[in-house]
């Protein structure tokens, strides 16, 4: 058992990656390349992804993993990525149209006008998902609207996920969690919404659905002679990052993990769902869980992006001269000294914009840095009160990830206005992690994805104690 190996393809929007990931969770071997948009070369500002590029790198990364392990232990490939995105295919998988990102604004004026197709709380109540411009439902209406010629030829529509399965396998499926982030699917029977298709006069061209860890195919002869591969190796589904950062991170029932990077991502492992209108206007979001039966009502609001705006701002001199390492310790150290600041940070979160209330020609641009630990603090506080009534469940502890839980005070801070255990994570790819974990379960080496979590190590750290 022990000598077996995951490989998972991560198609992020800043990296793309090939991790070699073994039966302890433990992550051996990894090669990574950066990723980027490319201009539509069809529309004017318009985004998306280059699916032949991305596709290349995958396979760049998976030959330099490859030659660095032992390639009979290898027990399965997987691939995880962003959600939403997709494009729709002919019965080969041949792409019809190009990958348009989460990143392309053309959606916007759709998002605005859904009503014309369905009320908006009505699809809140179906779906659970929020109505960002980027979803899956706003693409497929964009595409009825300008290109339906598309639209008539299309066979399947593929999420971007997907796409890379069937590059593996020759197989097409749609991943559950995958599925969960298009604004197209019923929360309650965890499947598409006829309802939302009628109503938005789309035909349900995906492919078949498939959980987490779901047997998919077998590399196809092809890809191993490309790979290298002497024998074919089982394809497993895994779908939305998010999703498996959660399950990845050690989330139990009720358990809510924070993910804090530039964007902070609070988002719980519930069985319960909360979609009245009061809750659509608070920016709650359901997702399905990795798991049948569990869900991921979550918040999202901008975190150490502010953080690090008021480090350009406030520490300019010592950002140019001083190492990442020195420069924090000397941020934390400062702020550290501050026991009570009598400023204010009033931050708008859902539109990026804010003011500094109590400021004086004696203020310290330390005391700038502390409100906004505390104030991003609070806002998490708040966001945990609210996913709880929400969604009927009391959080026992939060579990916190990324590269805001580095930030010693920020954690101290977090724990006293959270007043519940927060737990720091020592791992660093949660995501990758928890997508193994699924595979080992598919594989057969463990019974099932909580019994390959239980041998991880996850180097637990309480702040305060």
């Amino acid at each position: 058992m022990t000598d077996k190996l995951i490989l998972v393809l991560d198609c992020g929007a800043s990296n793309v990656r090939c991790i070699a990931v073994n039966t302890f969770g433990e992550l051996l071997v990894s090669h990574s390349v950066s990723n980027t948009t490319r201009p539509d070369p069809h529309l004017a500002g318009g985004l998306i992804w280059d699916i032949d590029e991305i596709w290349n790198k995958l396979l760049d990364c998976t030959k330099i993993v490859i030659g660095k392990i032992d390639k009979s232990s290898i027990a399965g490939i997987t691939v995880t990525s962003f959600g939403v995105d997709g494009a729709p295919v002919k019965k080969d998988g041949t792409l019809l149209f190009p990958v348009i990102s989460w990143a392309c604004d053309r959606t916007i004026p759709v998002m605005e006008a859904i009503e014309k197709y369905i009320p908006r709380e009505k699809l809140y109540q179906i779906s659970g998902v929020q109505n960002f411009s980027f979803n899956t439902i706003h693409k497929l209406i964009w595409l009825k609207e300008h290109h339906p010629e598309i639209m008539d030829k299309m066979d399947q529509f593929l999420f971007i996920s997907s796409i890379f399965l069937h590059r593996l396998s020759k197989e097409l499926v749609t991943e559950t969690t995958m599925a969960g982030t298009s604004m197209l699917t019923d929360w309650k029977s965890r499947s598409f919404s006829d309802t939302i298709f009628n109503a938005i006069g789309v035909e349900n061209k995906f492919p078949r659905m498939v959980e987490s860890g779901e047997l998919v195919g077998y590399t196809t002869p092809s890809i191993n002679s490309e790979l290298g591969i002497p024998h074919k190796v089982p394809v497993f589904a895994a779908g939305h990052d998010t999703q498996f950062a959660v399950y990845g991170a050690g989330a139990k029932e009720n358990e809510v993990v924070l993910s804090s990077g530039t964007w902070e991502i609070l988002m719980a492992r519930t069985k319960s769902v909360g979609t009245n209108t009061q809750l659509s206007n608070q920016q709650i979001t359901h997702e399905f869980d990795a798991v049948r039966g569990f869900y991921n009502p979550g918040i999202q609001w901008l975190g150490s992006g502010i953080l690090e705006w008021l480090i350009a701002l406030l520490y300019k001199n010592e950002k140019a001269t001083l190492k990442a390492e020195q420069l924090y310790d000397l941020i934390i150290a400062e702020a550290r000294a501050i026991s009570n600041s009598w400023l204010q940070l009033n931050l708008d979160f859902l539109h990026s914009k804010g003011s500094v209330s109590n400021l004086n020609l004696n203020c310290k641009r330390e005391e700038i840095f502390r409100a906004a630990l505390d104030q991003l603090a609070k806002k998490a506080g708040e966001s945990l009160k609210l996913l709880e009534s929400s969604c009927g469940f009391r959080a026992e502890s939060v579990l916190l990830v990324g590269g805001g839980s580095k930030n010693k005070l920020w954690n101290e801070i977090r724990a006293r206005e959270l007043n519940i255990p927060l737990k720091v994570i020592g791992k660093k790819e949660t995501t990758v992690l928890g997508a193994a974990l699924f595979a080992l379960a598919g594989a057969g080496i463990y019974r099932s994805p909580d019994e390959a979590r239980k041998q991880v190590d996850y180097q637990i750290e309480i702040p305060g104690k």
